[in-house]
């Protein structure tokens, strides 16, 4: 679904993302994983448009996208959300869902002057759809809710609910359990793995919660220092002497040269 060959990204003399090739393959839920720094949401920033990369290539389902804007990778069908919810805190969890299907025939005024009867089955569509999300991920009875006033598992259930509101092909998850409740956090991983394997969806996420990564991703990709470190099943990841000297600065093996 998504390749991406040598892709680096420069700061001035900041090299955050440094030739990192690496694929997401359909179907797949891929876990992302490294230290604070590794450079991973650099990453999901340029595979997504945020920035261009300064050298390397994106492929999504084959096609170049590489230097794509977001609205653009949306249309495609790559879409994303943020470790901080951007939700529309004034409009309902019903209204920031509805707002979501792009080329809304009532977004322009000709349309709603001489077509209204059209704009007016989009618009049934787009609700129909909208309740069928809020059932799915179980806040039915949040839906006139004020979106400013959920808390941060809401929020992060909210986004993944817009992200259903259009033909998804792949949906990039930036820490969606960062700040979540432990019963929250279960409900959205029940949510993702249900999009997964029953509407077929491609998941690729950060997260530096291991129990939520062990529950979720095969494979689990790996970086530091701007660079891919390794990838594997989660069980060959926590094992790898590389990973564990990323994250804890010393390998067993050196611990157990350490003096007593």
């Amino acid at each position: 679904m998504i390749t991406v060959e040598n892709v680096a990204k420069n700061f001035g003399g900041i090299r955050a993302v440094d030739g990192v090739s690496l694929s997401i393959e359909k179907g797949s839920i891929t876990g992302l994983i490294g230290p604070n720094g590794a450079g991973k949401t650099t990453l999901f920033n340029i595979v997504a448009g945020v920035f261009p990369p300064s050298s390397g290539t994106i492929y999504l389902d084959g096609e170049d996208v590489t230097g794509l804007e977001p609205h653009e990778l949306f249309h495609k069908g790559l879409l994303r959300t943020f470790q901080i919810a951007h939700e529309f805190s004034t409009l309902t969890v019903l209204e920031n869902l509805l707002v979501v299907p792009g080329d809304q025939p009532g977004e322009q005024l000709r349309h709603s002057w001489f077509n209204f009867g059209q704009v007016k089955a989009v618009e049934a569509k787009n609700l129909e759809r909208a309740l069928e999300v809020v059932d799915f991920l179980e806040i039915d009875h949040l839906k006139d809710e004020l979106a400013g006033n959920l808390s941060g598992g809401q929020k992060k259930l909210l986004e993944l609910g817009r992200t259903m509101m259009v033909d998804a092909k792949i949906v990039f998850l930036d820490e969606v359990g960062a700040g979540v409740n432990r019963t929250l956090l279960n409900t959205i991983a029940t949510s993702i793995q249900r999009l997964n394997e029953e509407r077929g969806y491609t998941f690729c996420l950060i997260e530096h919660d291991m129990d939520f990564i062990a529950r979720l991703c095969d494979p689990v990709i790996v970086m530091a220092d701007g660079k891919l470190l390794t990838q594997g099943t989660i069980e060959e990841v926590k094992n790898n002497e590389e990973v564990i000297e990323a994250y804890l600065g010393t390998g067993r093996k050196q611990q157990r040269k350490a003096p007593a």
